[in-house]
Protein backbone atom coordinates (compact mmCIF):
# COMPACT_ATOMS: atom_id res chain seq x y z
CA UNK A 1 0.00 0.00 0.00
CA UNK A 2 1.18 3.16 -1.09
CA UNK A 3 0.37 5.96 1.62
CA UNK A 4 1.50 9.55 3.21
CA UNK A 5 4.98 9.32 1.83
CA UNK A 6 3.88 9.21 -2.37
CA UNK A 7 1.71 11.91 -1.51
CA UNK A 8 3.69 13.89 0.18
CA UNK A 9 6.47 13.98 -3.02
CA UNK A 10 3.71 15.16 -4.95
CA UNK A 11 2.81 18.00 -2.52
CA UNK A 12 6.36 19.31 -2.82
CA UNK A 13 6.87 19.36 -6.45
CA UNK A 14 4.28 22.05 -6.33
CA UNK A 15 5.52 25.12 -7.27
CA UNK A 16 3.10 26.07 -4.01
CA UNK A 17 2.39 23.38 -2.48
CA UNK A 18 0.91 24.86 0.47
CA UNK A 19 -1.13 27.31 -0.92
CA UNK A 20 -5.00 26.74 0.56
CA UNK A 21 -7.39 25.21 -1.76
CA UNK A 22 -10.56 26.36 -2.67
CA UNK A 23 -12.24 22.96 -2.26
CA UNK A 24 -10.75 19.37 -1.26
CA UNK A 25 -13.31 16.53 -1.44
CA UNK A 26 -13.22 13.15 0.67
CA UNK A 27 -14.33 9.79 -0.53
CA UNK A 28 -15.21 7.78 -3.65
CA UNK A 29 -13.44 7.26 -6.24
CA UNK A 30 -14.39 4.61 -9.61
CA UNK A 31 -15.17 4.24 -13.61
CA UNK A 32 -18.10 4.82 -14.49
CA UNK A 33 -18.97 2.20 -17.35
CA UNK A 34 -22.31 4.25 -18.73
CA UNK A 35 -24.43 3.20 -21.46
CA UNK A 36 -24.45 5.05 -24.79
CA UNK A 37 -27.82 3.64 -25.51
CA UNK A 38 -30.78 5.33 -23.65
CA UNK A 39 -33.87 3.07 -22.62
CA UNK A 40 -32.02 -0.46 -23.25
CA UNK A 41 -31.76 -2.88 -20.49
CA UNK A 42 -28.51 -3.06 -19.25
CA UNK A 43 -28.27 -6.93 -20.80
CA UNK A 44 -28.69 -5.65 -24.06
CA UNK A 45 -26.23 -2.81 -24.50
CA UNK A 46 -23.62 -2.66 -26.76
CA UNK A 47 -21.69 -0.07 -26.33
CA UNK A 48 -20.71 2.18 -23.27
CA UNK A 49 -18.46 5.23 -22.70
CA UNK A 50 -16.11 5.07 -19.87
CA UNK A 51 -15.64 8.26 -17.42
CA UNK A 52 -13.92 9.42 -13.86
CA UNK A 53 -16.54 8.86 -11.49
CA UNK A 54 -17.51 9.05 -7.76
CA UNK A 55 -19.59 11.56 -6.30
CA UNK A 56 -17.17 13.66 -4.16
CA UNK A 57 -14.79 13.75 -7.42
CA UNK A 58 -17.39 15.10 -9.82
CA UNK A 59 -18.09 17.56 -7.09
CA UNK A 60 -14.06 18.29 -7.31
CA UNK A 61 -14.34 18.41 -11.11
CA UNK A 62 -18.10 20.67 -11.26
CA UNK A 63 -15.90 23.61 -8.89
CA UNK A 64 -12.87 23.35 -10.94
CA UNK A 65 -14.91 23.69 -13.69
CA UNK A 66 -16.25 26.96 -12.61
CA UNK A 67 -12.43 27.99 -11.84
CA UNK A 68 -11.66 26.70 -7.97
CA UNK A 69 -8.45 25.01 -7.18
CA UNK A 70 -9.93 21.62 -5.94
CA UNK A 71 -8.13 18.67 -5.00
CA UNK A 72 -9.49 14.52 -3.66
CA UNK A 73 -8.29 12.71 -1.15
CA UNK A 74 -9.09 9.08 -2.27
CA UNK A 75 -7.39 6.10 -3.12
CA UNK A 76 -7.62 3.77 -6.37
CA UNK A 77 -6.67 0.25 -7.36
CA UNK A 78 -2.64 0.09 -8.23
CA UNK A 79 -4.12 -0.71 -12.02
CA UNK A 80 -4.82 0.35 -15.67
CA UNK A 81 -8.17 1.97 -13.96
CA UNK A 82 -6.60 3.81 -11.91
CA UNK A 83 -3.93 5.15 -13.95
CA UNK A 84 -6.81 6.27 -15.92
CA UNK A 85 -8.92 7.85 -12.95
CA UNK A 86 -5.63 9.61 -12.24
CA UNK A 87 -4.91 11.27 -15.71
CA UNK A 88 -8.68 12.17 -15.95
CA UNK A 89 -8.35 14.00 -12.99
CA UNK A 90 -5.14 16.04 -13.98
CA UNK A 91 -7.03 16.70 -17.34
CA UNK A 92 -10.39 18.10 -15.59
CA UNK A 93 -7.66 20.46 -13.37
CA UNK A 94 -7.89 18.82 -10.42
CA UNK A 95 -5.36 18.14 -7.95
CA UNK A 96 -4.53 13.99 -7.49
CA UNK A 97 -1.71 14.08 -5.21
CA UNK A 98 -3.84 12.23 -2.37
CA UNK A 99 -5.61 10.16 -5.08
CA UNK A 100 -2.79 7.22 -4.47
CA UNK A 101 -2.58 3.68 -5.41
CA UNK A 102 -3.33 0.61 -2.85
CA UNK A 103 -2.37 -2.78 -3.57
CA UNK A 104 -4.38 -6.19 -3.84
CA UNK A 105 -7.41 -4.01 -4.49
CA UNK A 106 -9.20 -3.13 -7.42
CA UNK A 107 -10.20 0.35 -9.02
CA UNK A 108 -14.08 0.28 -8.70
CA UNK A 109 -16.28 0.25 -11.88
CA UNK A 110 -20.07 1.38 -12.11
CA UNK A 111 -22.28 0.64 -14.37
CA UNK A 112 -25.90 2.46 -14.85
CA UNK A 113 -28.73 1.64 -16.91
CA UNK A 114 -30.69 5.09 -18.16
CA UNK A 115 -34.50 5.39 -18.32
CA UNK A 116 -35.55 9.35 -18.70
CA UNK A 117 -36.64 10.78 -16.91
CA UNK A 118 -36.59 9.29 -13.25
CA UNK A 119 -35.16 5.67 -13.66
CA UNK A 120 -31.35 5.31 -13.51
CA UNK A 121 -30.72 2.03 -11.89
CA UNK A 122 -26.69 2.21 -10.68
CA UNK A 123 -24.59 -1.21 -10.10
CA UNK A 124 -21.61 -0.69 -7.98
CA UNK A 125 -18.30 -3.28 -7.96
CA UNK A 126 -16.72 -2.87 -4.91
CA UNK A 127 -15.08 -6.11 -4.13
CA UNK A 128 -13.48 -7.23 -2.65
CA UNK A 129 -13.43 -3.58 -0.55
CA UNK A 130 -13.38 -0.26 -3.32
CA UNK A 131 -9.56 1.43 -2.27
CA UNK A 132 -11.35 4.53 -1.33
CA UNK A 133 -12.66 2.99 1.86
CA UNK A 134 -8.96 2.13 2.67
CA UNK A 135 -8.01 6.09 3.46
CA UNK A 136 -6.57 5.64 6.50
CA UNK A 137 -5.83 8.16 9.36
CA UNK A 138 -2.58 8.47 9.65
CA UNK A 139 -2.19 8.65 6.03
CA UNK A 140 -4.25 12.74 5.60
CA UNK A 141 -2.99 15.77 5.14
CA UNK A 142 -4.50 17.52 7.82
CA UNK A 143 -2.40 20.73 7.28
CA UNK A 144 -4.20 20.79 3.92
CA UNK A 145 -7.45 19.42 4.61
CA UNK A 146 -7.63 22.51 7.68
CA UNK A 147 -6.19 25.01 5.17
CA UNK A 148 -8.99 24.49 2.93
CA UNK A 149 -11.85 27.30 2.01
CA UNK A 150 -14.44 24.34 1.78
CA UNK A 151 -13.40 20.64 2.64
CA UNK A 152 -16.45 17.93 1.31
CA UNK A 153 -17.17 14.57 3.16
CA UNK A 154 -20.19 12.37 2.35
CA UNK A 155 -21.70 9.72 4.58
CA UNK A 156 -20.36 6.71 2.15
CA UNK A 157 -17.31 7.42 3.79
CA UNK A 158 -18.90 6.66 6.91
CA UNK A 159 -19.70 3.04 6.17
CA UNK A 160 -16.87 1.35 6.69
CA UNK A 161 -13.62 1.15 8.66
CA UNK A 162 -10.86 2.40 8.22
CA UNK A 163 -12.41 5.61 6.09
CA UNK A 164 -14.75 5.87 8.70
CA UNK A 165 -11.82 6.75 11.66
CA UNK A 166 -9.97 8.96 9.15
CA UNK A 167 -13.55 10.28 8.05
CA UNK A 168 -14.21 11.51 11.62
CA UNK A 169 -10.46 12.37 11.79
CA UNK A 170 -10.60 14.68 8.90
CA UNK A 171 -13.36 16.80 10.51
CA UNK A 172 -12.39 16.74 14.00
CA UNK A 173 -9.42 18.23 12.92
CA UNK A 174 -11.26 20.82 10.03
CA UNK A 175 -13.63 21.87 13.46
CA UNK A 176 -10.77 22.82 15.09
CA UNK A 177 -8.67 25.10 12.02
CA UNK A 178 -12.04 26.22 10.65
CA UNK A 179 -11.97 30.11 10.45
CA UNK A 180 -14.24 32.38 9.44
CA UNK A 181 -15.59 32.21 6.05
CA UNK A 182 -14.63 28.75 5.39
CA UNK A 183 -17.11 25.82 5.41
CA UNK A 184 -17.44 21.89 5.96
CA UNK A 185 -19.68 20.33 3.80
CA UNK A 186 -21.22 16.93 4.53
CA UNK A 187 -22.70 15.38 1.71
CA UNK A 188 -25.87 13.11 3.53
CA UNK A 189 -24.93 10.80 0.26
CA UNK A 190 -26.79 7.71 1.27
CA UNK A 191 -26.34 4.62 -0.83
CA UNK A 192 -28.23 1.60 0.96
CA UNK A 193 -26.33 -1.45 -0.28
CA UNK A 194 -22.80 0.20 1.49
CA UNK A 195 -24.95 -0.43 4.98
CA UNK A 196 -25.56 -3.94 5.23
CA UNK A 197 -27.63 -3.31 8.84
CA UNK A 198 -29.40 -0.09 7.10
CA UNK A 199 -30.05 3.37 8.31
CA UNK A 200 -30.31 2.79 11.94
CA UNK A 201 -26.72 1.46 11.92
CA UNK A 202 -26.09 4.38 9.86
CA UNK A 203 -27.61 7.60 12.19
CA UNK A 204 -25.26 7.79 14.82
CA UNK A 205 -22.32 8.20 12.56
CA UNK A 206 -24.05 10.43 10.39
CA UNK A 207 -24.28 12.11 13.80
CA UNK A 208 -21.47 12.89 14.60
CA UNK A 209 -20.42 13.77 11.56
CA UNK A 210 -23.03 16.25 11.42
CA UNK A 211 -21.97 17.71 15.31
CA UNK A 212 -18.46 18.36 13.01
CA UNK A 213 -20.32 20.24 9.54
CA UNK A 214 -21.21 23.59 8.70
CA UNK A 215 -22.85 22.62 6.18
CA UNK A 216 -25.37 19.63 5.36
CA UNK A 217 -26.79 18.74 1.50
CA UNK A 218 -29.26 15.63 1.11
CA UNK A 219 -32.26 15.15 -0.60
CA UNK A 220 -35.44 13.69 1.26
CA UNK A 221 -34.30 10.01 2.05
CA UNK A 222 -30.62 11.13 3.11
CA UNK A 223 -31.96 13.28 4.87
CA UNK A 224 -34.60 10.55 6.85
CA UNK A 225 -31.42 8.16 7.35
CA UNK A 226 -29.55 11.06 8.68
CA UNK A 227 -32.51 12.88 11.18
CA UNK A 228 -35.37 10.71 11.02
CA UNK A 229 -37.47 13.47 9.41
CA UNK A 230 -38.83 13.51 5.44
CA UNK A 231 -41.05 16.34 5.80
CA UNK A 232 -38.83 19.07 4.03
CA UNK A 233 -38.99 21.85 6.76
CA UNK A 234 -38.48 19.40 10.03
CA UNK A 235 -35.63 17.45 8.32
CA UNK A 236 -34.25 20.81 7.66
CA UNK A 237 -34.48 22.50 11.27
CA UNK A 238 -33.17 18.96 12.43
CA UNK A 239 -30.26 18.63 10.46
CA UNK A 240 -29.44 22.15 11.85
CA UNK A 241 -30.43 21.20 15.60
CA UNK A 242 -27.76 18.39 15.01
CA UNK A 243 -24.60 21.32 14.58
CA UNK A 244 -24.89 22.47 11.04
CA UNK A 245 -25.08 26.44 10.42
CA UNK A 246 -26.81 25.44 7.00
CA UNK A 247 -28.96 22.97 5.67
CA UNK A 248 -29.83 22.57 1.88
CA UNK A 249 -32.93 19.78 1.12
CA UNK A 250 -32.94 18.96 -2.26
CA UNK A 251 -36.61 18.12 -3.48
CA UNK A 252 -36.58 16.50 -6.66
CA UNK A 253 -39.51 18.22 -8.54
CA UNK A 254 -40.18 20.34 -5.59
CA UNK A 255 -37.30 22.00 -5.68
CA UNK A 256 -34.98 22.77 -3.12
CA UNK A 257 -35.25 24.32 0.49
CA UNK A 258 -31.99 25.71 2.32
CA UNK A 259 -32.26 27.12 6.17
CA UNK A 260 -29.20 28.86 8.55
CA UNK A 261 -29.45 29.53 11.80
CA UNK A 262 -30.17 32.97 11.29
CA UNK A 263 -33.73 31.86 10.34
CA UNK A 264 -32.96 32.65 6.64
CA UNK A 265 -35.21 30.86 4.33
CA UNK A 266 -34.84 30.06 1.25
CA UNK A 267 -36.63 28.15 -1.49
CA UNK A 268 -36.44 27.84 -5.32
CA UNK A 269 -37.91 25.85 -8.05
CA UNK A 270 -36.58 23.46 -10.38
CA UNK A 271 -35.12 24.26 -13.86
CA UNK A 272 -37.00 22.61 -16.36
CA UNK A 273 -34.91 20.31 -18.64
CA UNK A 274 -35.99 17.40 -20.62
CA UNK A 275 -33.42 14.75 -18.53
CA UNK A 276 -31.39 12.66 -20.25
CA UNK A 277 -29.39 10.98 -17.25
CA UNK A 278 -30.26 12.36 -13.85
CA UNK A 279 -27.09 10.83 -11.88
CA UNK A 280 -24.35 13.55 -12.27
CA UNK A 281 -27.13 16.10 -11.57
CA UNK A 282 -26.57 16.13 -7.84
CA UNK A 283 -22.86 16.38 -8.31
CA UNK A 284 -23.04 19.61 -10.53
CA UNK A 285 -25.24 20.83 -8.06
CA UNK A 286 -22.91 20.09 -5.23
CA UNK A 287 -19.42 22.25 -6.81
CA UNK A 288 -21.64 24.93 -7.71
CA UNK A 289 -23.32 25.12 -4.17
CA UNK A 290 -19.37 25.34 -3.22
CA UNK A 291 -18.95 28.16 -5.62
CA UNK A 292 -21.29 30.34 -4.51
CA UNK A 293 -20.47 29.26 -0.93
CA UNK A 294 -17.09 30.34 -1.54
CA UNK A 295 -18.05 33.68 -3.47
CA UNK A 296 -20.02 35.02 -0.46
CA UNK A 297 -23.26 35.34 -2.99
CA UNK A 298 -27.10 35.59 -1.42
CA UNK A 299 -28.58 32.15 -0.18
CA UNK A 300 -30.90 32.25 -2.84
CA UNK A 301 -28.68 33.10 -5.68
CA UNK A 302 -26.92 30.52 -4.27
CA UNK A 303 -29.11 27.77 -5.02
CA UNK A 304 -30.75 29.13 -8.22
CA UNK A 305 -26.90 28.83 -9.53
CA UNK A 306 -26.79 25.50 -8.20
CA UNK A 307 -29.83 24.02 -9.67
CA UNK A 308 -29.09 25.40 -13.32
CA UNK A 309 -25.83 23.65 -12.85
CA UNK A 310 -27.70 20.80 -11.88
CA UNK A 311 -30.37 20.88 -14.83
CA UNK A 312 -27.49 21.14 -17.41
CA UNK A 313 -25.91 18.31 -16.57
CA UNK A 314 -29.35 15.86 -16.34
CA UNK A 315 -29.82 17.12 -19.73
CA UNK A 316 -26.25 15.32 -20.53
CA UNK A 317 -25.01 11.58 -20.56
CA UNK A 318 -22.36 11.80 -18.71
CA UNK A 319 -21.52 13.26 -15.13
CA UNK A 320 -17.93 14.06 -14.86
CA UNK A 321 -17.58 15.38 -18.72
CA UNK A 322 -20.97 17.20 -18.05
CA UNK A 323 -20.17 19.77 -15.64
CA UNK A 324 -21.01 22.57 -17.22
CA UNK A 325 -18.74 25.78 -17.13
CA UNK A 326 -19.75 28.99 -15.84
CA UNK A 327 -20.90 30.67 -18.84
CA UNK A 328 -23.50 27.92 -19.43
CA UNK A 329 -24.72 28.07 -16.00
CA UNK A 330 -25.22 31.84 -16.68
CA UNK A 331 -26.81 31.33 -19.76
CA UNK A 332 -29.48 29.32 -18.02
CA UNK A 333 -30.00 31.67 -15.43
CA UNK A 334 -30.44 34.03 -18.14
CA UNK A 335 -33.03 32.14 -20.01
CA UNK A 336 -30.86 30.79 -22.59
CA UNK A 337 -29.73 27.03 -23.26
CA UNK A 338 -27.57 25.23 -21.28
Amino acid sequence: MTGPSEARQRHQADPDPYAPYDLITMGRIGVDLYPLQTGVPLPDVEAFGKFLGGSPTNVAVAAARLGRRTAVVTRTGRDPFGTYLRRELRQFGVDDRWATAVDGLPTPVTFCEIFPPDDFPLHFYRQPKAPDLALRAEELDLDAIGGARIFWMTGTGLCEEPSRTATLTALTHRAAAEEPGTATVFDLDWRPMFWAEGPEAARPHYAAALAHATVAVGNLDECEVATGEREPEAAARALLAAGVELAVVKQGPKGVLALDRTGARVEVPPVPVEIVNGLGAGDAFGGALCHGLLAGWPPEHTMRYANAAGAIVAGRLACSPAMPYAHEVEAVLEGGAG
